[in-house]
Order: structure tokens, then sequence, then C-alpha cells
């Protein structure tokens, strides 16, 4: 990023809460102003935010496993939609099922899971820690995301990429962690179909967060410059789950 405002000017400024705001304005002057801004913990987010895309600009890679290391459970949370046209889609075993591409891009498109897979891949063994506190270590296989991106073409005024699964929720990335080589669309887990209920029939894996932010049962995928016409509806960071947009680890 050219003309960033420096490491040690941002933790300076993060300093007592008149520092908060000092560091909120900075982070707004450079463009590193999350979604979820706002509330009283509104300052903190940005910050962390803001700090995050500074102090780790080169984007480092999440740590990959042994096959060793893979975990023996895998827990699932939640189970798979309800929604009729997923129960059909997992019916038919998703030979009709479409991921579309949208929104900020020049070649909007769809995808079946065949020609997902045709694509170059990338198998990685990656940790996958929940914010309700367990965890897991398990091989995921899939085309990354960046990939899908290039195909379809990302405007230049683009901001975040948008995942609609079939139910409800939703959630969101800036460009920064969809480009980023560990972030999946992925359709295989241990070497095997990508099960229900781990978001088949297919999921973004993102290694460098959360597991709330690695959506399951993908529809949609929209590239956006700003996620305010989306509502917050049911998406992590909306105030009745109370997660933050940004969850690195």
């Amino acid at each position: 990023m050219k003309n960033l405002l420096s490491r040690r000017g941002l933790i300076t400024s993060a300093v007592g809460a008149s520092g908060l705001v000092a560091a909120t304005r900075l982070a707004n002057r450079y463009g590193l102003i999350p979604p979820d801004y706002g509330g009283i913990y509104g300052a903190g987010e940005t910050l962390t935010y803001a700090a995050q895309r500074l102090l780790m600009s080169w984007h480092p890679l999440a740590r990959e496993f042994n096959r060793s290391e893979i975990s023996k459970a895998f827990p699932v949370n939640g189970p798979p939609p309800e929604d009729d046209s997923y129960q059909r889609f997992l019916n038919r075993q998703f030979e009709d099922w479409r991921l579309v591409v949208d929104g900020l891009v020049a070649r909007p498109s769809s995808f079946s899971l065949a020609e997902l897979k045709r694509y170059p891949s990338r198998s990685q063994i990656t940790h996958q820690a929940c914010e309700e506190g367990w965890s897991f270590i398990a091989e995921w296989t899939g085309v990354p995301l960046s990939y899908i991106l290039n195909l379809t073409g990302v405007l230049p005024q683009a901001r975040y990429v948008a995942f609609f699964p079939f139910d409800e929720s939703w959630d969101s990335l800036d460009l920064a962690d969809a480009y980023h080589p560990q972030t999946l669309l992925a359709y295989a887990l241990n070497g095997e179909e990508l099960p229900p209920g781990h978001g088949a029939p297919l999921r973004v894996r993102v290694a460098r967060q959360l597991g709330y932010k690695s959506v399951k049962y993908l529809s949609r995928i929209t590239v956006t410059d700003t996620l305010k016409h989306f509502g917050q509806g049911k998406g992590s960071w909306s105030p009745e789950i109370g997660y933050s947009w940004y969850a690195g680890i």
C-alpha cells in the first residue's frame, strides 16, 4: 500500500481513548474501516483490522500440518439447510447445482461442481478454530477463490466479496483475504466429497480466520464496493450474533 501511515504511528495513535479516536480517523483516511465500525466496540474493531492490514501486509500463510496430525473427530456446527432447493440438490447429488458469481465483475458467471473440480486445485492441512472453543485439523481441497475471481474479472472499484449460502445467513471478506492463496472454495474434506454437515457441495475455507468466516452451503458469490445494501441479516457480525466482521487469527 502506498503512503500508508507507519506501524509506529498506528501503535502510538492507539494509546488511550483519544488515541482510539485518532486511529479511527487515520484508518478512515487510508480505507481501513471495517463494516462493523459503528457501536461501542467500533473503534476497537477498526484498530484491530487496520493494525492487521498494516503490520501483516505481506499476508503470511497459516500453518500447514502433516497428514499424521489430522484430527480423529470433525465437529459439525449446525445441521444442513432445510431449504427446499438445497434438499433437492442434495437428493440429486448436486448434479444441477451451480455457483453464481456476480456483482462488480466483468464476466458474471455460473459454475457447476464438475467445472469447479476441473480447475487448478489446492490441498492444505490446516487448523480450523471455532469461536465456540473447539477446533480440529483437516485436509481441505478446492479451487483457490482467487482463480475464480480472476476468471470473472473483478472490477477496480470492488472492495469486498460476499458469500451467500442456501439459508438466510451470509458473510464477506475484503479483497486481501479473498485473494489469499489459502482461501479456497472447498469441495473435499480429507480426500473425500465434502459431507453435508461440513457444507456440501461447496464452502469457503479461510485458513487465516475463525471458523464462522468459512461459509458453508454456497449458492452465490457477489463482488461489491459496499456491504450496506445487503443488510446485516443473520451474518456473523449482526447485532443478534455479535461476532466481529474481521476474525483474523
